[in-house]
């Protein structure tokens, strides 16, 4: 454990910006430090930036922007294509660092925090994913790129993130400011000497570290033409308004709170609650597509509750290098206190603790570990219902019929994602089409990462991932002839 905290130590320790093909310090003398939040270790640091580094990385992507924006498409997604194999080579660097940075179990880091994006970088190196240009009537529909996108990510799936907006954006023509999560930064100074290394032109792609200011900075910077945000409905909230004033474009993929309806005619119910469990507790619940909301038909429910809590008990929480981890920590204190308010609040609202709870998992004095979670007897007033708590708690509710199971699937501010469960698959796809979320999977259908992905209501607006994802970037010209 030792020898590999040095390596971390190694990788993280990069206390610059990228901006304009070089690593370069910030105007700000301050510096944040990065956590281990399996050991609370120190393990790296970035810069506290300011708006002046903003500005300087928007000029850089600016002046970049007419000569990125006229090359092929070819030429663009040969730099992806370059990038891919070059991430194909650093695959153990990023996988430590995703390890030690999040906590994901490695494992899991290796297949889903890195082999995820890799796939889905690879997407976007075909010049067909494109959209050519058109005709109506006597008009000559073109595309072309929006200008610089100003980009902000998250902590929870840092690579990930980074790459479902960053890869289409860069195909379609646009130059990139980017703000990653302060809490996760690691793999995005690797990414970052990825595009360094496959020599991108300067400017195309570009680094700015910092917290909260620096991403209002970002929004609000008047050469910025989009901004590309996800985090939690708060917050895009907040970019929404702030966007407003340039009437930016903004693409927000927000929170989310999945229902999955169980019907009652299934054949398999125990390998359908074995699948469950394992989607909310996906990253330990730090996954905004997570399906926190299982709905099981009233007759099943008593035997359900049983068997989901045995199932939870199961999901081992502990070292992330430990090849028989399950679950790794929360990724800051910060979000450990979130997560055991939200257990406390479904105990004040009269819910029923069927696993887990509030305590540390045993064993564990020191890291942001949670246990995994159960709660039963949940109904749609509560606040664990209707709320995002973004970590591993499930709630177990009760239905009487099909149209209440819809019902209670749409009864919350969220519509990202879903999923249905029968033995029929014509009434799984009649119940599908009336749940009002952007992705919803059918008897188990799997993630398709060349399939739109996004939210209806307050989970955000526009779509990421397939070719779909380019329209995000492309303004439509009509040319008349």
């Amino acid at each position: 454990m030792q020898a590999l905290l040095k390596v971390e130590l190694k990788l993280m320790w990069r206390d610059k910006n990228y901006v304009d093909g070089a690593w370069v310090d910030s105007t700000s003398s301050e510096f944040i430090h990065v956590l281990n939040p399996s050991t609370e270790e120190v393990i790296g640091r970035v810069p506290k930036s300011t708006a002046a580094d903003v500005a300087a990385a928007v000029a850089a992507a600016t002046g970049a922007f007419p000569d990125w924006s006229s090359r092929a498409p070819s030429d663009r997604v040969g730099y992806l294509a370059a990038a891919h194999r070059r991430l194909g080579q650093q695959e153990d660097r990023f996988v430590e660092a995703i390890v030690a940075d999040v906590g994901t179990p490695a494992k899991i880091a290796r297949r889903l925090q890195f082999g995820l994006p890799r796939t889905v970088l690879e997407s976007y190196t075909d010049p067909s994913v494109f959209p050519g240009e058109s005709h109506i009537g006597n008009s000559l529909i073109i595309r072309e790129p929006i200008g610089v996108v100003g980009a902000i990510t998250p902590w929870n799936y840092p690579l990930h993130q980074v790459v479902a907006k960053v890869a289409p954006a860069l195909a379609a023509g646009c130059t990139v400011v980017l703000k990653p999560s302060e809490v996760t930064p690691a793999v995005v100074m690797l990414l970052a000497e990825v595009f360094g290394d496959v020599d991108l032109p300067p400017g195309v792609f570009n680094v700015v570290n910092g917290a909260a200011e620096v991403g209002a900075a970002l929004v609000t910077d008047h050469g910025v033409d989009m901004v590309s945000f996800t985090g939690s409905t708060r917050a895009g909230r907040e970019v929404g308004a702030m966007a407003a004033r340039d009437i930016k474009r903004v693409a927000l993929e927000l929170g989310g709170k999945g229902a999955n309806i169980v019907l009652p005619d299934v054949k398999d119910l125990d390998r359908i609650l074995k699948n469950a469990v394992g989607n909310c507790f996906l990253n330990s619940g730090q996954t905004c597509l997570a399906l926190t909301r299982l709905l099981i038909h009233e007759s099943q429910y008593d035997d359900a509750v049983v068997r989901v809590a045995e199932i939870a008990r199961t999901f081992t929480v502990g070292d992330p290098h430990d090849p028989s981890t399950k679950l790794g920590p929360m990724t800051s204190r910060s979000h450990l206190q979130r997560v055991r308010d939200y257990i406390q609040l479904g105990i004040d609202e009269g819910a029923r603790l069927v696993a887990g709870g509030l305590d540390a998992p045993n064993g564990l004095d020191r890291g942001y570990f949670v246990q995994p979670t159960v709660f039963a007897d949940v109904n749609s007033t509560m606040r664990i219902a209707r709320e995002e708590i973004f970590g591993p708690v499930l709630s177990v509710m009760a239905y009487t019929t099909e149209q209440q199971a819809v019902e209670i699937a749409n009864g919350t501010e969220y519509g990202l994602t879903a999923a249905v469960w029968s033995g029929d698959s014509d009434v799984a796809m009649r119940l599908a089409r009336q749940i009002r979320a952007g992705q919803v999977d059918v008897n188990g259908g799997a993630f398709n990462p060349q399939a739109p992905f996004g939210g209806y209501k307050q989970s955000g607006n526009g779509r990421e991932l397939g070719a779909l994802a380019m329209d995000e970037y492309l303004e439509i010209k009509s040319v008349q002839q």
